[in-house]
Formats: structure tokens, C-alpha cells, sequence
């Protein structure tokens, strides 16, 4: 069926760059048909269309800001690490902040909050992740090698979001500094500075056109790639403020212990505990940020985009207008991104199979400490494929979550029984039922 859709497909093409108008509404009547029977039969997935809609390229220019200064570029070495100074090889703790935005108090809230800038502290929060990256590809090709890091991202009193980071290798405070003052990340998204909609009157959704209108025009809103392509400035530059704090450090001191403190002191707590008012003027402060927020778009899918007279990507009957999940217009976040601890891929120089491999094999050898030994897969026995719809052989859903549930619990009550054992306390037989006995 597959085949034959293809064969339609080629020749559909054929009569339409023949101009044969009618041979190709025939071929695409019969290709909708094909497709009909492919659903039925069980396929899923999207099929490829026989028009596909022209994307027009969007050319940016590469040329680096005026007023930004030039970086030197050494071509990066496969190395991770820094050079060796006297048989030690020191590393290094900076500290990124962003930009000011007006006078704040020693709480963090604004001295006038009618001059604090808090529409550029919105967009530097949500674009904060991507001036991050930036900084780190630029200082990699400064300093010619993979510059590797362990970082958390967490907010100065003012709200506004700041990097923590441990580089490892020595690297001088002045190239630090440079690369700081010339590294910036500019938005090329349709410009979003006054709202068109706001308060009862919102675009809906019409079906017919698959497009968000105008409520009263009922004319349709511009597509996300039409106003991205008549971008000619970007609608926001982010940049680091001019506090950068960086220090070398040595491994095994009273200061490393205490600078890998403030990298791990916010693993263990959710956001809303980090993004905390203790006073009256830090929760308007808040307010105030989060409202902004509100109406600041966070990606090229955000609905707030509709509020602005665009319709974002992938947008349907479910979006609502100027309401969406992003954790960027969440009050207990405040814009801080998704990931608050970033690591760089070669900072353990192990890979995502080879950590995996390492809890598997402390997991087991602690298993076989108190006499509890495992079977070893062996995936070579095994002959994996994709259950067809109606396999009599597969079980039911619910049995197969039930099966589940019930091998956690198993493997649970094992590794608590080495743990038990591993601390000297004498281990009780490991509960591997699904439904515990109940006491008499």
C-alpha cells in the first residue's frame, strides 16, 4: 500500500509540473483514499503531503554587533583541560550576573519601581539560557580548548537569574572579562512591544481556515513565518551585566569546599523555595515582574504571541490566547529556565551509557553483598520487534503496568535490604510482594 501511495505521489508530481490540471485532482482524490486505508489498517505517524508548502529561506546576517568588541579565535583542541602550573593544575569559579535595570534596595526591590526596567528584565530572563550557551561557545574558542563545567543557575535577590560555574582548567581573569563584555544573544523574533489584544477582546480560533482571526474582521492573524520573515532588527539583545566575579581554585582546600557549596546548595529545593518575598516591597517587586512576564513570549509556540497579532507555531482549537505553561510566566519561578544545573557532555569524560553502566554494576555488586544475586541480561537471546495491533500474545495494558509496579516494589525492597546490611543494621527479608501481608 505503501508502494502504491509513492507511485501516486511520483505521478502526481509529474502532471503538476505538466500542468495537467485534471489528472492531478484525480491523483490526489485517489492518494486521500489510499491514506484512509492506511489509518484504518492501523498505521500511524504522519504521511508525507503532496503539497508541501514553500518555506522561504531567512537569511541573517552573521556580522557581529558594532558595539560589541571582537573576540581573538584559536581553534579548539580535543583537550578538557587547562595548562599545568608547578605540578598543579588550578581551576576556576565565576560568577555571571545580568545587566541592571534600575537602583534596587539591599531586599532586592526597586528604589523607584517606576524607572526599573522591568520589560528588559523579563526578556533577559527568558532568553538568559541561550546568552549562557553563547558564552560558552565564545570562551571555548577563545581560549582554544573544550572549556568543561559544572553550573547552577539561581536568582540574586532582585529576581534576576545568575550562573555559579566551576571551570575546570586555569584561564586569566582578564579573558574572562572580555568574553563576558563581548558576548550577547540577539532575539530575531517579530517584535513584540505593544499588544493588539488584551482583556475580553482575544482572537478565535476558526476552524474553516485553521487560523487564529480577528474577532471582529474575522480576518486571519499573520503566520509565524510570515512575521519572521519580514524581521529586519532583532526585537531584543541580551547581555551580561558588568559584575563578573572569577577566582582560581584548588582541588582539596577549605575555599573549594566551601565555592562547591554554593554550586550544590540548590540541587535539593524546588524553585518556589529559592524565588521567596520576605517583605511587603520584594512581593510588589515580584508582582511586577510577573506580570510582565505574563505577556512575554517564551517561544516561538507561546500563546502569547496571539496578543501580539501573531499566530505562534503549531497553534489549534486548545491554545488559549495569552495563557500559557511555560515555566517562564509561572509567579513561583520568575523566569528562571527549566534547567537551573548545567553540565557540560565531557566534564565526568564518561558517557550517558557508561554513568548508567556504573549505577547497574554499584547496584548489583551491592545486591550480591548480602547474598542477593541477579540475572544478568543477556540482550544477544533476545529478539526485540514491535507488537502488531491485536497480537493475541500481548497482555492487557493494566497487567502489563501491574507487572510493573509490581517489579519496582521488588527491586525497592532488595536494594533497601543491602542498604540496611551495607550499615551495619541487621537486614529483615526484602518485602517482594505486591500486596504487603497485613499484621493480625
Amino acid at each position: 500500500m505503501l508502494t502504491y501511495r509513492a507511485d501516486l505521489a511520483a505521478h502526481y508530481r509529474e502532471a503538476t509540473a505538466a500542468g495537467n490540471e485534471v489528472e492531478a485532482e484525480e491523483l490526489r482524490a485517489e492518494v486521500s483514499s489510499v491514506d484512509v486505508e492506511l489509518r484504518e489498517s492501523g498505521m500511524t505517524g504522519r504521511l508525507p503531503v503532496l503539497d508541501p508548502p514553500a518555506k522561504r529561506a531567512v537569511k541573517r546576517s552573521t556580522r557581529r554587533r558594532q558595539d560589541t568588541p571582537n573576540l581573538p579565535r584559536k581553534k579548539v583542541a580535543k583537550t578538557t583541560v587547562g595548562r599545568e602550573f608547578a605540578g598543579f593544575r588550578p581551576s576556576m569559579f565565576v560568577t555571571l550576573t545580568c545587566d541592571t535595570y534600575g537602583r534596587v534596595r539591599p531586599d532586592g526591590s526597586p528604589v523607584d519601581p517606576a524607572s526599573y526596567d522591568y520589560r528588559r528584565a523579563a526578556r533577559d530572563a527568558v532568553h538568559f539560557a541561550a546568552l549562557v550557551d553563547r558564552w560558552w561557545q565564545n570562551l571555548r574558542r577563545v581560549v582554544g580548548f573544550e572549556v568543561q563545567y559544572f553550573a547552577t543557575v539561581e536568582p540574586q535577590r532582585r529576581a534576576a537569574p545568575h550562573l555559579h560555574a566551576a571551570l575546570r582548567g586555569a584561564i586569566s581573569h582578564d579573558v574572562i572579562r572580555l568574553v563576558t563584555e563581548a558576548t550577547y544573544h540577539q532575539v530575531w523574533w517579530p517584535s513584540h512591544d505593544v499588544m493588539v489584544y488584551g482583556g475580553d477582546r482575544k482572537p478565535l480560533w476558526e476552524p474553516d481556515v485553521r487560523s487564529f482571526v480577528d474577532p471582529e474582521t474575522r480576518e486571519p492573524l499573520t503566520g509565524w513565518d510570515d512575521a519572521v520573515s519580514e524581521v529586519e532588527e532583532p526585537a531584543h539583545v541580551v547581555r551580561f551585566g558588568e559584575q563578573v566575579h572569577s577566582k582560581g581554585i584548588l582541588g582539596g582546600t577549605e575555599e573549594a569546599g566551601r565555592h562547591i557549596g554554593y554550586l550544590t546548595k540548590y540541587l535539593t529545593k524546588s524553585t518556589d523555595e529559592v524565588v521567596d518575598a520576605e517583605t511587603a516591597a520584594q512581593r510588589d517587586h515580584h508582582d511586577r515582574l510577573h506580570a510582565e512576564l505574563a505577556v512575554t513570549p517564551c517561544s516561538p509556540r507561546c500563546p502569547v504571541w496571539l496578543l501580539y497579532g501573531i499566530n505562534p507555531k503549531d497553534a489549534g482549537a486548545k491554545t488559549t490566547p495569552g495563557h500559557c505553561r511555560g515555566r517562564a510566566h509561572r509567579r513561583t519561578t520568575l523566569g528562571l529556565p527549566g534547567r537551573r544545573v548545567l553540565v557540560s557532555r565531557k566534564w565526568s569524560g564518561k558517557t550517558v551509557a557508561d554513568h548508567k553502566a556504573d549505577r547497574v554494576g554499584f547496584v548489583l555488586s551491592a545486591l550480591a553483598a548480602v547474598g542477593i544475586e541477579k540475572p544478568r541480561p543477556a540482550p544477544e537471546k533476545l529478539v526485540w520487534r514491535k507488537v502488531e495491533p491485536g497480537d493475541p500474545h500481548c497482555p492487557p495494558r493494566d497487567q502489563l503496568v501491574m507487572r510493573a509496579i509490581a517489579e519496582r516494589r521488588t527491586w525497592k525492597a532488595e536494594y533497601e535490604a543491602a542498604r540496611l546490611a551495607a550499615s551495619g543494621s541487621p537486614p529483615e527479608p526484602p518485602e517482594t510482594s505486591a500486596t504487603p501481608v497485613l499484621a493480625a
